[in-house]
Formats: C-alpha cells, sequence, structure tokens
C-alpha cells in the first residue's frame, strides 16, 4: 500500500489510481534558458524515486514531463544573448538530458515541449474566454479572471475572506501576497524581438501556466493521477494550473499534488556571487559520482530541506560502499538463484510506501547490511538466505539506484588479478597472497568465490 502526502489537502492519503494498475504523472521539467542546477535536480529526482517505487509496487506509469522552452527567461536569454529563441532552448535541452542520463533518471514516456503545442493552448484559451473565466485587454493580452472560480487558493491555503486582488499581473513568477488576475496570452511587446505566434488576439505568446495546463490534458487526459514539482512550483503556477485547468474541463484535473522542499547549500540559498550555485558536471568534476549525489538527494525524505555540503561526498561514498560491498560478498558465495526475498523486503516497503519515508527506509537497510555481514563473517547464511538477500538488494537499488554495477578498473589493476588468477590456479599459494596484498594496497578488493575473483573499490 502507498501513501502520499497530498498539497491539495495537507494530508497523508492512501493512493487509489483511477485506473487500477496504471499511473498517469505529470512532472514540470526544466525551464531551459540555463543549465539545471542541483536544486533542480533535487526535484527531478524526487520524481525519479516516486516513479521508480511505483513501478517496484506493481504499477504502470505513464510519465510526461514538459520542456518549457518559451516563457519569460528564455526569451530574455535569447534577447540578451543575440541567439535565436531555439539555439538557446535546444543547447540547454540538450544539457538537461545529459545530466538526467548521467544521475540515471528514467526517461519520461514524452517530453512536449511548449512550443510545438501553441494551437492547443490557443485552444483552452478561447474556451476560459467563451466561459467567461478570462478576459481580452486592449492590446491584446488575455487574463484569467481569478474572483471566477470559487476554490482559488485552495492548494496554497490563501485566505479567501482575506485576499486583497490587485488587478493583473504579466510576469511568470510573483508573490503568495498578491493573487492576481494571471496572463493566459500575453499581447507582442518590442521587447520579444521575432519571438512571437499568431492567435485570434493578436501577436504574442502562451503564459507560463497554461502551457503546463494544456500539455498535460493532451498527453494524459482531463482528471489524471499526480501531478508534481518543487514546492517553489505550489504558488503561483500549480495554482493556476488548478484554477484554469477545472474552469476548462468542468472537473477535477488531478487527485495527488506533491511537493519537494528546497535545496540549501551550506545554510543558505544558492548564489552566484557566492559561486556555490552547483550543476551536475560542476559536481562531478569535483569528485563526486552520480551515485554520491543521488544517496545524498534520496536519503533526506522529500518534504524536508536538504544542506547541501561538498564535505558530504565522503558520507555518501562510505554509505554506499558498505551496501556495495555487501552484495560483492554474497555475489562471490551465491550458487543458486531462488526468485523470493528475505523478511526485511516487506518492512521496507511498508516504510518507503509511507509518503516515500527514505530516510527509515535507508536505516533498515544499514541494520540488515550490519546483521548480514556478522552472518556471512559466522557463515550462518543458507545457500536459500544468500540468494534472498542479493535479490533484495537489487530490488533496493532498483529503486534508490546508487550502486555501482561496473567498475572502472585500471588496466594495471586487471593485469595483477589475472596474474593472480594464474598463481591460484598453479597452487602457488605465496604468490596468490602477495599479489592479492598488493592489488588492496591499491586501493581495490578481492574476493574469492566459486564463480572466479570478485573484486571492487575499497
Amino acid at each position: 500500500m502507498l501513501k502520499f502526502y497530498n498539497s491539495l489537502t495537507n494530508k497523508k492519503e492512501t493512493f487509489n489510481p483511477i485506473i487500477k494498475d496504471k499511473v498517469n504523472l505529470y512532472t514540470c521539467g526544466p525551464t531551459v534558458y540555463d543549465k539545471a542546477h542541483i536544486g533542480n535536480f533535487r526535484t527531478f529526482l524526487f520524481e525519479d524515486l516516486l516513479k521508480r517505487t511505483l513501478i517496484a509496487f506493481g504499477y504502470e506509469v505513464n510519465h510526461v514531463m514538459n520542456i518549457t522552452d518559451v516563457d519569460d527567461k528564455t526569451i530574455k536569454r535569447a534577447n540578451d544573448s543575440g541567439k535565436q529563441l531555439s539555439e538557446i532552448t535546444e543547447y540547454y535541452t540538450k544539457v538537461f538530458f545529459e545530466d538526467s542520463l548521467s544521475l540515471k533518471i528514467l526517461p519520461a514516456n514524452n517530453y512536449p515541449l511548449a512550443t510545438e503545442h501553441i494551437p492547443g493552448m490557443i485552444e483552452m484559451i478561447k474556451l476560459l474566454i467563451n466561459k467567461n473565466f478570462a478576459y481580452v485587454t486592449e492590446e491584446g493580452s488575455v487574463f484569467f479572471k481569478i474572483s471566477s472560480y470559487k476554490n482559488y487558493g485552495n492548494l496554497t491555503n490563501i485566505n479567501k475572506s482575506e485576499m486583497q486582488i490587485s488587478s493583473r499581473v504579466s510576469s511568470d513568477e510573483y508573490n503568495l501576497d498578491s493573487p492576481q488576475d494571471f496572463a493566459l496570452w500575453k499581447a507582442y511587446k518590442e521587447t520579444d524581438g521575432n519571438i512571437f505566434w499568431n492567435s485570434p488576439w493578436g501577436k504574442g505568446r502562451p503564459g507560463w501556466h497554461i502551457e503546463c495546463s494544456s500539455m498535460s490534458i493532451e498527453y494524459l487526459g482531463k482528471h489524471f493521477d499526480i501531478h508534481c514539482g518543487g514546492f517553489d512550483n505550489k504558488f503561483p503556477h500549480h495554482e493556476n494550473e488548478i484554477a484554469q485547468s477545472e474552469c476548462a474541463i468542468g472537473t477535477k484535473f488531478v487527485n495527488y499534488w506533491l511537493h519537494s522542499e528546497f535545496l540549501l547549500v551550506d545554510g543558505g540559498k544558492m548564489s552566484k556571487s557566492l559561486g556555490n550555485v552547483y550543476t551536475i558536471p560542476t559536481l562531478i568534476k569535483n569528485g563526486f559520482t552520480p551515485e554520491e549525489i543521488r544517496y545524498i538527494m534520496l536519503t533526506a525524505h522529500y518534504r524536508s530541506k536538504i544542506n547541501f555540503k561538498l564535505d558530504k561526498q565522503h558520507e555518501a561514498k562510505m554509505a554506499i560502499k558498505r551496501i556495495q560491498t555487501v552484495k560483492s560478498r554474497l555475489e562471490s558465495i551465491n550458487r543458486i538463484n531462488i526468485n523470493s526475498f528475505p523478511e526485511i523486503k516487506n518492512t521496507f516497503d511498508k516504510t518507503l510506501g509511507d509518503d516515500l519515508d527514505t530516510p527509515k527506509a535507508m536505516a533498515l537497510v544499514f541494520d540488515w547490511v550490519r546483521n548480514l555481514n556478522i552472518d556471512m563473517d559466522n557463515n550462518n547464511l543458507s545457500e536459500e538466505e544468500i540468494s534472498n538477500s542479493l535479490n533484495f538488494i537489487n530490488y533496493f537499488n532498483s529503486i534508490f539506484c546508487i550502486l555501482v554495477d561496473n567498475y572502472n578498473i585500471p588496466v594495471d589493476i586487471i593485469k595483477l588479478v589475472e596474474a593472480r588468477e594464474i598463481s591460484r590456479k598453479n597452487n602457488d599459494w605465496e604468490e596468490s597472497d602477495r599479489l592479492r596484498d598488493l592489488i588492496n594496497a591499491k586501493g581495490w578488493n578481492i574476493r574469492d568465490g566459486n564463480s572466479g575473483q570478485k573484486i571492487f573499490p575499497k
């Protein structure tokens, strides 16, 4: 059983998909005006964990992640650089996919680009105008009238009786303390350069919020299961998505809204002036592995802030090594393959299923690993227990994805391993031990098993 904290109701709810064993999932993707930083990837990795958990629990997941390739930020970046919008957005989209692949993030089923779905957005805006939820201004912009939607503010708990509604806001992002009629269509301005589309209201471009509503409905239907994003997406983006979507379709839009908390760096916000806006390639150049980045991001609960520090790498490395080592030990003594699991899987599933409680789930795993090592040291594991334990580690890693399957073993180490294999075949145990000690001194562990030598880093 899965339970998620639903931001719309502010409580944990048992997850019940609209269609049995199938999940339609929409996640807000990157705005491709710059490289995504680790704060962005905190959200993307939470969404990857959610998706992997759903799959592990037997659900078929249809995942859509949009690419915001036209908005205030992308237009400003294009105009400031003197480049075409597509040149900017295509480059940063490519970088995003490279970073996602590096972090082992499962790809979405669809990545709709906003610029390729403008006609659908225009149709949705026309529908809202016809239903009197939106109005056209003299300059040719279209705004959603928030006073026309009685449930406006439910997601972010705006007190409607105290709500002081300003007239209109054309920017994509603004403060929670000033809810305003927001732009569905933005009339062309000279500062937009050559970036515009034709519409019934004149030249212009869609607002950010209508992009996600239109594309999610097109790909997942009018009513779907889960919508995710970062905490900063709750207002105004997701609040506005709900308003315009439910007014357009006349029914409930999304059942479960999940939001991940902010990431801090050294206790504060990331800042270019402080030089602590880290991208994934920057961290990897600093010695982090993708697995270590995943570990740091996923061992904190998604609804808790993460305080990222560079010195957390050592902690992550040692933690991963503990699990990696016990996996290698099991592989070296495993003789049979049984399709079953140890008892810990039930406890692990129950813990992870409780709103993705990764800290408690990880603590369970480390306690189990400690006891498993003791049992192996004392030769207390049956063949069935060895196989079951290996199955669980692989199951665990299918969700957290923090273990390395294939090490990049240096050539000199490979040659030493090959030489040791020859000495073992010749029963030259003194030379075998000498080579083992030499391999250890170079930072690698080696274990002998029925299937041969197993090597892994210290």
